[in-house]
């Protein structure tokens, strides 16, 4: 039972970016934090995941040493976060590289998702988790002024601030914000996460996260941790068109490698021997939102976070790391205004400005980065709209060489945006723009 002489925080979702801020806030005295997991069991669904160097330095701040090993994260030996490699020829043809200074353990990882998921729940509390726990709606208690949470199995939850961490289709940004439910981009994604045998025999086999790009499509390969290996092709169609095959399609849904294998027929050799190896394939088809206008909900009791908040639909593989990041954001904002040395309740007015220091720290950067990747959809589902003349060998080679950098998703300083929003905080509540000692 939650305490309600604590200030008590839900969290809706059991992912990345819930888990996160539970390790991040149960160590408070002051601070009663419980998580609301709709699965009846604690596994991710998903295959495989990338974090940045942004997201790897997160875990380290929140103590999950765990993920950060070997044995779960792989990392190019190059240090290149991604190489990419023509369709035909095998070529690399370009890579990306780190911005700025990375240590090892930070370098860009790949994850089996269930692998992360697992490291990051070592670090909360079981009694604090609550699963087959589905959002259905937010009351407030005329009482007590505390949010009631009702779960589609008739129980409830009462809360001071909820955190609504449920991901892409989030049912708590939908209630709070009808108008942004999520719409198919027109691109689905074939993933398979199988052991390392099934490719091992292959000849030049590359050895590091490589991503192939074709004229009208891509193929992504990857060593993971536990010798495990990830494989993602792709398809992508004019989502608005009525014939549009896969439209009706549902997340983790079972596909068929034999589709798979007809997509990749006219690859080089080396890319068709590892389709051939494939023992399985699921679907996930891609969606997205536009930017919320404010995550600050519910009166100043409620916000996002993780892809329930930016529902940008997983390009530059950007979503695992963005969701720690906001994770910390927010544990760090809410500890700004009650420290741990607090023997008191924050106030509505504290709590509001908790919020808005954590929107302040990441909506900028999130929204930046939906608006890239919308921009990036619209080019993609132009480029193979049909009537459009096949791209030709150097345009494709132009593209991948021209393509966005990512490093500035990869490696963002969530450590400075923060203590930039404090600073900005603390201005427009002095009203003269001078910020007050923090």
């Amino acid at each position: 039972m939650a305490e309600t002489s604590r200030f008590q925080i839900a969290i809706i979702g059991a992912g990345i970016a819930g888990l996160g801020a539970a390790i991040a806030l149960q160590n408070h005295p002051a601070i009663d934090v419980q998580v609301y997991e709709k699965a009846a069991e604690l596994k991710e669904i998903g295959a495989s995941i990338a974090l940045g160097p942004n997201g790897m330095r997160t875990l380290e701040r929140l103590g999950v040493h765990n993920a950060l090993d070997d044995e779960i994260a792989f990392r190019n030996k190059s240090r290149h976060p991604m190489i990419y490699r023509h369709w035909k020829t095998n070529e690399i043809v370009s890579t990306d590289s780190h911005a700025g200074k990375v240590e090892y353990r930070h370098l860009t990882s790949r994850f089996y998702r269930a692998h992360l998921q697992e490291a990051l729940a070592q670090h909360v509390d079981p009694s604090r988790i609550h699963l087959s726990k589905s959002f259905e709606s937010v009351s407030v208690d005329a009482a007590t002024q505390k949010l009631l949470i009702a779960f589609t199995d008739g129980t409830t939850a009462i809360a001071d601030i909820i955190l609504g961490a449920d991901g892409i289709h989030s049912s708590v940004r939908t209630f709070y914000v009808p108008t942004s439910s999520t719409a198919w981009t027109g691109w689905v994604a074939f993933r398979s996460v199988f052991p390392y045998s099934h490719v091992a025999h292959i000849q030049d086999l590359p050895d590091e996260a490589t991503h192939f790009w074709g004229p009208d499509r891509t193929f992504f390969i990857s060593k993971l941790g536990r010798d495990l290996f990830t494989v993602v092709g792709s398809y992508q169609t004019d989502p608005n068109a009525p014939d549009a095959p896969y439209k009706d399609s549902t997340w983790n849904s079972e596909g068929d490698v034999s589709v798979l294998r007809e997509f990749y027929k006219d690859w080089s050799p080396l890319v068709r021997q590892i389709v051939d190896a494939v023992p399985y394939t699921r679907i996930y088809p891609n969606a997205a939102a536009r930017t919320l206008e404010t995550w600050v909900l519910g009166d100043g009791k409620v916000t996002l976070a993780g892809d329930a908040a930016h529902a940008h639909g997983g390009a530059f593989a950007a979503g695992g790391s963005l969701a720690l990041d906001d994770a910390w954001a927010l544990a760090s904002s809410i500890l700004h205004v009650l420290p741990e040395g607090a023997g008191r309740k924050p106030t509505n007015e504290e709590i509001l400005k908790a919020l808005r220091i954590y929107e302040s720290t990441r909506k900028p950067h999130t929204d930046r980065v939906m608006s890239v990747v919308h921009d990036t959809n619209v080019k993609k589902v132009a480029r193979y709209s049909k009537g459009t003349e096949p791209e030709t060998d150097e345009q494709l080679r132009t593209r991948i060489k021209s393509r966005t950098d990512p490093a500035w998703i990869h490696e963002h300083d969530v450590q400075e945006a923060f203590a930039n929003a404090c600073l900005g905080e603390e201005a427009k509540i002095n009203g003269n723009g001078i910020p007050s000692t923090l």
